[in-house]
């Protein structure tokens, strides 16, 4: 699903608007109907008080079709107009027209502070925030942010109007109390970016997509963006296997890392590999993991370093297809030496995680020395140690598409919605849960990627996919474990349950909850 920007929606109306020869009334019309039959639907002529407060802008207009409707279907509105400027949008008064004639119950204006002190809300309560749309640039006035407050106090159940009011679409907010917290929001056409940053997420728990009738061919011909990846997304990535392939036709998966007390996770990413699919899996590994290696992983073949506690020199007789390295290998000098002198000759795809990235922020010079598309895989610190401090997510987002296009690399950016970035395009992931929050998931989402581009996914496919079975796996995981017990290993054995999944009947869009931020 494509995430637009706020000037594609804007450029997207005015298309269907001239495409479909219909106005920007009737478009707001269809909008405001959407949402009349989003909460008809549910509430079937529920009495329950519905608390409709409208700007006084375009997402205004829309919140007057919609209490217009709910009106005329004998719904219990309390409509309000709140009047935070002296302008007030074409579309807006039309329909603020429509009302009057609609009902002798005028809608009530708020001007200030005063104006809603007799107002009462209970929890029970429904309210309706139709202040601010896409378009807000500032902050909301002082009076309007208590409004929001008041409606937070009430713990009514909020519903937001495309977005909630008070947030940005391509910044960061200044004031939390300035912005509403919404339970649900309906997002007309596309989500919005800022529904899965982890800073701004929070304002909506949920969020589904309206369909309000834009135009087909600007919608399926705009590049946007961003892209949320949905099983409906990767399923088309998918490469089936012949009934008569061999364990040479899907590559040879070679995992560097390790070191003294941390052979854990060279044989997470091994298996992790192997089991994504992989035709073959090798661990290049220090002396003293051998034996625990061969005895625990016995599909693996692997390879020692004459070092016992650490990598010293990566060198070997195979010819892998790819290689995962860093994950558990530490940042001893003499590993340093090894890494910096396998960059310098190898031609090889890569998959650096850990303290391969710990090693590339420590020596800058050695990131020209990665193949085009390596992909690296930063938990947040790792990556703050690469492309610098950021002032906020749009901030992250920003260095990390410079990083990517200045080095031509792919870099995923893990979190609760883990976002991989190629140049300057964002692919959004819908699956995990904070039960990911354990040590050695990040090492198995390396072993998945590699084993994916062995199997010769183009590197950006196998980013994609990897994420997604990645978080699939934890989710189906979660249903044997909790949250709390979920671990690293449970992710690989539910690989294969992940795959199943892509070919199972189709359920209900997926709509991912808003959860805490994981590190991986």
């Amino acid at each position: 699903m494509k995430i637009f920007s706020k000037e594609q929606i804007y450029e997207g109306d005015r298309l269907t608007t001239e495409r479909q020869d219909i106005s920007s009334t009737d478009l707001m019309e269809r909008a405001g109907t959407q949402i009349f039959n989003w909460i008809h639907l549910r509430m079937q002529g529920a009495q329950v008080p519905i608390h409709v407060f409208c700007g006084i802008g375009n997402n205004g207009g829309d919140g007057l079709v919609l209490a217009r409707h709910l009106i005329t279907h004998g719904y219990h509105v309390i409509t309000y107009i709140v009047n935070c400027s002296d302008k007030r949008s074409k579309d807006f008064l039309i329909n603020y027209d429509r009302i009057k004639s609609t009902t002798k119950d005028w809608p009530k204006v708020l001007s200030c502070a005063g104006d809603f002190s007799d107002v009462v809300i209970e929890e029970r309560d429904i309210i309706v925030d139709a202040v601010f749309g896409i378009g807000l640039n500032r902050q909301p006035n002082k009076w309007v942010q208590e409004l929001f407050q008041k409606w937070r106090a009430s713990k009514a159940f909020t519903l937001s109007v495309d977005i909630p009011s008070g947030l940005y679409t391509d910044k960061a907010i200044e004031d939390e109390n300035a912005v509403v917290y919404a339970n649900f929001t309906l997002s007309f056409q596309s989500p919005k970016l800022v529904f899965f940053l982890p800073e701004t997420s929070k304002f909506t728990l949920q969020w589904e997509v309206l369909d309000i009738g834009m135009d087909r061919d600007y919608l399926m011909q705009t590049q946007a963006e961003a892209e949320l990846i949905s099983k409906f997304e990767v399923l088309p990535l998918y490469k089936p296997r012949e009934k008569f392939s061999h364990k040479g036709d899907f590559g040879h998966a070679l995992i560097v890392g390790g070191s003294f007390g941390k052979m854990g996770a060279v044989n997470l990413a091994s298996r992790a590999a192997l089991s994504s699919g992989s035709g073959l899996v090798t661990a290049f590994i220090p002396k003293c993991g051998y034996h625990s290696m061969q005895a625990s992983f016995p599909e693996a073949m692997v390879i020692t370093d004459k070092e016992e506690e650490c990598i010293t020199n990566i060198s070997f007789d195979i010819e892998p297809s790819v290689v995962g390295i860093g994950i558990g290998m530490g940042t001893a000098d003499k590993t340093i030496k090894a890494l910096e002198l396998f960059l310098r000759n190898n031609k090889i795809p890569l998959v650096i995680d850990a303290d391969g990235l710990n090693i590339l922020s420590k020596k800058k010079d050695l990131l020209n020395l990665l193949p085009e598309h390596t992909i690296l895989t930063p938990h947040p610190k790792e990556l703050e140690r690469l492309v610098g401090e950021w002032s906020d997510d749009f901030d992250k987002l920003k260095k990390a598409k410079v990083f990517s296009k200045t080095h031509k690399v792919i870099v995923v950016i893990k979190g609760a919605n883990t976002i991989t970035v190629l140049d300057d395009k964002l692919y959004i992931n819908t699956t995990g849960n904070p039960g990911m929050a354990t040590a050695g998931t990040g090492d198995v989402l390396t072993g998945i990627i590699t084993g994916l581009l062995a199997q010769g996914y183009e590197p950006i496919a196998a980013t994609i996919f990897g994420v997604y079975l990645h978080g699939k796996a934890a989710d189906i995981g979660l249903e044997d474990h909790g949250y709390q017990s979920l671990i690293a290993s449970h992710l690989i054995e539910n690989l294969c349950n992940a795959y199943i999944d892509l070919f199972s009947e189709p359920e209900q869009q997926e709509q991912p909850q808003q959860e805490e931020q994981r590190e991986e």
